[in-house]
């Protein structure tokens, strides 16, 4: 396969998933196998527990990301279609990314670089 990509993240007790981000072209799902995170989102934040999954659609713009306000780690899967030319928003950040033959690069939200 290789425009599927799955990972079974560990998050530590109050750590954060990634920067809140939207993917242009990207779609991505997760699935929560343990622990409590929170989804934050566009909406506002979600409580998720085990069995539980959320999807995100590309080209919607609704920023995403997991945080784990508890003190037991959480075990979630997170899968990817790796797009091609997927572009990735940061809204509360000043940083873009773009990925490039393959690889990401990332630059300030007025386009210079890092």
């Amino acid at each position: 396969m290789t425009n599927f990509g799955v990972n079974l993240t560990r998050l530590a007790p109050r750590g954060v998933s990634a920067l809140r981000h939207a993917h242009s072209r990207q779609d991505e799902f997760i699935y929560v196998v343990s622990g409590c995170p929170t989804l934050h989102t566009d909406e506002g934040e979600t409580k998720l527990a085990p069995g539980m999954c959320a999807g995100f659609r590309a080209g919607s713009g609704n920023a995403h990301r997991l945080v784990n306000l508890t003190n037991e780690v959480v075990l979630y899967l997170e899968v990817g279609d790796r797009a091609p030319r997927d572009e990735v928003s940061y809204p509360d950040d000043d940083i873009a990314a773009r990925m490039v033959e393959g690889s990401w690069v990332f630059f300030h939200k007025d386009g210079t670089s890092y």
